[in-house]
């Protein structure tokens, strides 16, 4: 299976680097700057489950997309999905898959009336990942989870097929039957988290430190 991921950063850096390291054959579509750094000091990963470094790991640019890939990884922010979408439309062939793993519900139907429904997964992953000022990628907890799926729940050969490539893979990953449910609840959770931070002017490990805190003040009550 010919996977390509879409940005070397945070995301697209961990997973698809999980996957180069496990011997899958996967492409990194970046922009020129991002090139130059991965082919200079290659794709660093800083990981409580173990270090990877990929040296000179495979790059395209957008201009010399021509063939179709069988997957297309897809991990950028909102606001740049519209680009992302024009960088790798060449890579779109009549079996393309596509996997967003962005955060919300309007990717879904922005991706569905480019591309056509049928050439969308629905996908989310649960992780902490930055990049620092040397481009490396620290992931900053022990989650590393990625669940997919079909939008009406089938189990088609294309998901079997991401399955398989994604197993031995050094992150967790599952099948799913329900993936549009488990974006909602994930949306539904980040919006109520994020709500409370604003509200709290706090980050959201800081709150809850401040609770148990208070309730332990109060006379050992429990969280």
């Amino acid at each position: 299976m010919r996977i390509l991921v879409v940005g070397a950063g945070a995301l697209g850096g961990y997973f698809g680097g999980r996957l180069k390291e496990a011997g899958r054959d996967v492409t990194f579509l970046v922009r020129p700057h991002r090139a130059e750094l991965l082919a200079k000091s290659g794709l660093v990963v800083r990981s409580p489950k173990g270090d990877i470094k990929i040296a000179a790991p495979p790059t395209v640019l957008a201009e010399n997309l021509s063939t179709p890939f069988d997957l297309i990884l897809l991990s950028c922010k909102a606001y740049d999905l519209q680009g992302a979408m024009d960088s790798f439309a060449p890579a779109v062939g009549a079996n393309t898959a596509i996997l967003p793993l962005l955060n919300g519900m309007k990717h879904m139907d922005l991706l569905a009336e480019r591309f056509g429904v049928g050439a969308v997964l629905g996908g989310q992953c649960i992780i902490s990942a930055t990049l620092d000022g040397e481009g490396r990628i620290l992931h900053l907890n022990d989650l590393h989870f990625l669940s997919f799926g079909e939008q009406n729940g089938a189990k088609s050969l294309r998901v079997a097929a991401v399955a398989e490539t994604f197993s031995g893979a050094k992150f967790d990953s599952q099948l799913s039957t329900a993936i549009l449910q488990e974006m909602w609840e994930k949306w539904a959770f980040i919006a109520a988290a994020a709500g409370i931070c604003c509200l709290m002017r706090g980050a959201f490990g800081d709150i809850e430190r401040h609770v148990r805190r208070m309730l332990r003040d109060r006379g050992g009550e429990r969280l």
